[in-house]
C-alpha cells in the first residue's frame, strides 16, 4: 500500500487529469443517451448486419460494432469508445515518460539501467502531453458519435507507441496498422511511414515482418472485395473522392478533357462552387447525376481519370487548393466549415436530433432499431447536457497550439543537432558524437503529418480528421523534449568528470 500511494504521488498530475476525463466522458453519457449519430453511422450498422464490404467505407469499425451487438446497446458502445479515448491518454503519458531519446548511447553496464538515457521528463509535462486527448471537448464529442474515428485513433497510436518500445513486436504492429486501415483507408500510407521508419533506423528485419503482417489481413479482405464487386482494392470511391477533391479548381477550359469527360464538367468557377463533399452526395452533382449509382467501377474509373487530367493541367492549382485547404487545420478559431449541416454533428446539441433525411439512411434505422432492441433517438438530458455545451464552448485546442506543437520537434532536433556538431572549446575529439539511429520523435511526428495533408489532398479538411492526428503530434512533442545526457557521459566510462587520465 505505501508503494502504491508513492506511485500515485508521483504520477499524481495525471491521475488527475485522467479522473477529469473520465468524469467528462461521464457527463457527456448522461446528458446524451445513448449515443450520438452521424450520417455515416447508419452505413456502419447496414454492414453489421449485411456483411459485406462496403464501395466507401472499409468494414473494420462495423466488426468493432458487431463485437458488441450481443449488449444490445448503443450506450455500452458510447462507454466503449470513452474508455479508448481514455486508454489513449494513458498510452501517450507511458510513452512520453518511457521512450528513449534518439541521442542516447548504448548501455555499458548490464547493471545499470538508465546508462546513456536521456533525463525523463518530469510527470507534468508527460501529463501535459495526454492532457488534449483526456480533457478537450471535441475529442470527447467525437468519441460520442457513432464513426470510426476513435477506434481508429487507439488502434494508431497503440502501433506507434509499440514501435518505440524498442521490442520485438513488429507482427503485432503490422496487425494494428492493418485494423487501422480497415477502419480508415488513410491507414494505408501509414503502414509504409512506420515501415520505412525501421528501414532508415537500420532495422530491416521488423519491417520485412511488419509489412508481411500488414498485407496479409488486408489481401484477405481485398479477396473479399474482389469477390463481391469484382474490383481490386479496398473501397471503391477513390476516384469519386479524388474528383470532388479537384472540383475546387478544376477549369475545364484549360483542361481541354475529351468528350467522355466533359460530363463531369461544372461550369461555374471555382469561387463560386459548393465544398467538395458536394460533388459526391449533392443530387445535381455531375457524378452523381451519371446512369447507375454513384461508385460503380465505371463511373469511379472516370472520375479517376477527370481528377487525374486536373492535376496534371493545373498542378499549381492543385498544390495551393491543398494548402488552402490543410491551413484550415490551424486556425485559432472554429469556423462553419464544409457547411452548417455538417459542423452541427461535432458539437453537443441543445435538442434532440431530428433523424436522418437522406433516404440512404433509413434502412441503416431500421437495423439500429434491432441493434438496439429499442428506439435509437438522442435524448438530451439536461442539466448534463447543458454543462458539456458550456464546457464545448471554453475547452479546446485551436489549430494554431496544433501548429506549434507539430513545429516543435523539428525546429528542437535541428537546434540539437547543429549544437552536436559543435563541440564546446577544450572538449577532446570524441566528444561531438553523431547519432546513431533516427529520432524517435520522427515516428510520430510523420505519421501525425500524414494524417492532416492526407485527407485535404484526396478529400477535404475535416474537423473531426484532425484529432486522431492531436496525441501523436503531442507524443512526438514530449519525446523530442526529454533532456539530453551530458556528452562525456554518450560513453559510459564511468570515470567521475575530475579525474584525469
Amino acid at each position: 500500500m505505501a508503494g502504491a500511494a508513492a506511485r500515485a504521488r508521483r504520477h499524481a498530475w495525471f491521475l488527475g487529469l485522467l479522473a477529469a476525463g473520465a468524469a467528462l466522458r461521464v457527463l457527456a453519457m448522461l446528458g446524451y443517451r445513448p449515443v450520438l449519430w452521424f450520417p455515416d453511422s447508419y452505413t456502419y450498422i447496414v454492414t453489421v448486419f449485411h456483411p459485406r464490404p462496403d464501395l466507401v467505407r472499409p468494414a473494420g469499425y462495423s466488426a468493432f460494432l458487431r463485437l458488441l451487438e450481443p449488449f444490445h446497446s448503443f450506450a455500452v458502445v458510447a462507454a466503449a469508445q470513452h474508455l479508448l479515448g481514455l486508454a489513449t491518454g494513458v498510452l501517450v503519458y507511458v510513452a512520453a515518460r518511457r521512450a528513449i531519446p534518439w541521442w542516447s548511447g548504448r548501455r555499458r553496464r548490464a547493471g545499470s539501467r538508465r546508462a546513456g538515457r536521456g533525463r525523463p521528463i518530469p510527470p507534468w509535462a508527460a501529463a501535459l502531453a495526454a492532457a488534449p486527448v483526456l480533457l478537450d471537448a471535441y475529442q470527447v464529442e467525437l468519441e460520442h458519435l457513432l464513426v470510426s474515428d476513435t477506434l481508429f485513433m487507439f488502434l494508431l497510436v497503440t502501433a506507434v507507441v509499440l514501435a518505440l518500445g524498442g521490442r520485438r513486436r513488429a507482427v503485432a504492429i503490422g496487425l494494428l496498422l492493418a485494423a487501422a486501415t480497415l477502419t480508415r483507408t488513410v491507414g494505408q500510407p501509414l503502414i509504409v511511414v512506420v515501415a520505412v521508419w525501421f528501414v532508415l533506423d537500420g532495422r530491416l528485419r521488423r519491417a520485412a515482418v511488419l509489412l508481411a503482417a500488414a498485407l496479409v489481413p488486408l489481401a484477405v479482405y481485398g479477396a473479399w472485395f474482389y469477390g463481391t464487386y469484382q474490383r481490386t482494392g479496398l473501397v471503391g470511391a477513390n476516384g469519386a473522392f479524388l474528383y470532388a477533391r479537384t472540383m475546387s479548381f478544376a477549369d475545364c477550359a484549360r483542361m481541354d478533357p475529351p468528350a467522355d469527360l466533359r460530363v463531369l464538367c461544372d461550369p461555374r468557377p471555382p469561387e463560386r462552387r459548393p465544398p467538395s463533399q458536394e460533388y459526391l452526395w449533392a443530387a445535381d452533382s455531375p457524378l452523381v447525376e451519371l446512369p447507375g449509382i454513384t461508385f460503380t467501377q465505371a463511373n469511379d474509373d472516370l472520375a479517376a481519370r477527370f481528377a487525374t487530367l486536373a492535376i496534371r493541367s493545373q498542378p499549381l492549382d492543385y498544390a495551393a487548393s491543398v494548402l488552402s485547404e490543410l491551413g484550415r487545420t490551424f486556425v485559432w478559431g472554429r469556423p462553419v466549415y464544409p457547411d452548417q449541416e455538417i459542423y452541427g454533428y461535432y458539437e453537443f446539441p441543445a435538442v434532440s436530433p431530428p433523424p436522418p433525411g437522406r433516404w440512404a439512411a433509413q434502412q441503416g434505422v431500421e437495423l439500429g432499431r434491432r441493434y438496439e432492441r429499442g428506439p435509437i433517438g438522442t435524448e438530451v438530458a439536461e442539466s448534463y447536457a447543458g454543462w458539456m455545451r458550456a464546457y464545448q464552448g471554453v475547452a479546446r485546442l485551436p489549430g494554431t497550439v496544433v501548429l506549434v506543437i507539430l513545429l516543435a520537434p523539428p525546429v528542437t532536433g535541428a537546434v540539437r543537432m547543429l549544437r552536436r556538431r559543435r563541440p564546446a572549446e577544450g572538449d577532446g575529439p570524441r566528444a561531438a558524437v553523431r547519432p546513431r539511429r533516427l529520432p524517435p520523435w520522427a515516428l510520430p511526428w510523420s505519421v501525425a503529418v500524414v494524417l492532416l495533408v492526407a485527407p485535404p489532398a484526396v478529400a477535404e479538411f475535416d474537423y473531426r480528421y484532425v484529432l486522431p492526428a492531436v496525441p501523436l503530434a503531442c507524443l512526438a512533442a514530449a519525446v523530442c523534449a526529454r533532456s539530453e545526457q551530458p556528452e562525456r557521459q554518450e560513453f559510459g566510462d564511468d570515470i567521475p568528470r575530475n579525474v584525469q587520465l
